[in-house]
Order: structure tokens, then sequence, then C-alpha cells
């Protein structure tokens, strides 16, 4: 059976470096400055973790929850004990890497392993930051804050997640859809006597 070819693993991960950096300038310079209720903007961030994960599994989204958790701490307007990013992401993008292998049966996994991300996120979150005494960190405070953070996540993942699964992972996997039609017409030519040519 014919395969495309597998793309390297520098490859996969100089992919994966870049969606991370494109999503934190979009977090910092478009999606922190959004007038949305709540004051709650989605976490493109998380986002990009998620769909990284979905593509590549449990340890590409540790390594990138991990970096881009920590970007997420240090870079301005960061106002919070370095590594609580870190951690969460870490977390969320190992669980949401368990459900890769569901990713190519069932189309309602990127959805929610979103919706399960934003929740989780949103709620380790706030309990790091009780564990560390943040006075902003409280369970009415996280109480009021998951049922928006959950829809701004759902809303914007289709823009994020899709395009984050085309660039790293859905167009191998549709060449190879193709190249597995290619093989039972290559047979009914060879069948029927006629070659390529004709």
């Amino acid at each position: 059976m014919l395969n495309a070819p597998e793309t390297s693993p520098t490859g996969r991960n100089l992919t994966a470096a870049l969606v991370l950096v494109v999503a934190l300038i979009l977090q910092v310079s478009v999606a922190n400055r959004l007038p949305l209720p709540g004051q709650i903007t989605p976490d493109l961030v998380l986002l990009a973790v998620v769909a990284l994960a979905l593509v590549n599994g449990s340890l590409t989204g540790m390594v990138a929850g991990f970096a881009a958790g920590l970007a997420a701490d240090i870079i301005p307007p960061a106002d919070h004990t370095i590594g609580r990013y870190a951690l969460v992401y870490l977390l969320i993008g190992y669980v949401c890497g368990l459900a890769a292998d569901e990713l190519d049966r069932q189309t309602l996994v990127p959805f929610l392993a979103v919706a399960a991300g934003a929740l989780a996120g949103t709620v380790l979150y706030a309990a790091t930051g009780m564990l560390l005494g943040d006075p902003r960190s409280s369970w009415a405070l996280v109480s009021r804050m998951v049922p928006l953070q959950v829809l701004y996540d759902v809303i914007a993942s289709p823009f994020v997640v899709w395009s984050v699964l085309r660039v790293t992972g859905r167009h191998e996997r549709s060449e190879r859809s193709r190249d597995r039609l290619a093989v039972p017409v290559a047979r009914y030519r060879a069948m029927s006597g006629r070659g390529p040519g004709l």
C-alpha cells in the first residue's frame, strides 16, 4: 500500500514551535484586547496546545504545553507566579494527547477536548492560585468565569484548532487517504489491461 511521506520529527517540532509563537502573539496582541462581556478572553494558547496534543499525542502535548505555558508566564502583562500556566498547560496537553487516537474516528473529539481543556484550565489555574495565596483566585470568581471561558474557547476553537490541525496533521492524513484510493484504481487498470498511459 502506498503511503505519503511522513513528516520528519524536526519538521513537526518546528511546525509546533511556529504554531505556539503565532498563538502567543495573537493572544497578547489581539485576544487580550477584545472587549468581550465578563472581561474574559478566549485562550488561543490553550487551544493551540490542545490541537497539537490531538495531532501528535501526549508527549508533544506535554512539551508544547510546558513551553507555551512558560512563555505565557513571562510575557507581559504577566502578573502571577511564574510556572502556573506551565503546569496547567502541561497537564492539559497530556490529557488531550490521550484522545489523539480518537481524532480520526470521532469528529466531535476536538470540540470536546477544547471544552474539557477550557474547563480544566480555568479550574486548575484558580486552584494553583489558591494554593499560592493569590487573592484574585476564589471559587466565587471561578464559578463566574468558567461558563464564559468555556463558551469563548469553544467559539474560537474552529478558527484555531482546525487551522492547527490543517497545518500540522490533517493534510498528511488526507494525502494518505488519497493514496489508499489510488491503489484500487491501479489494480483495476492492471486487471483490465489498460496501462497508465491509456
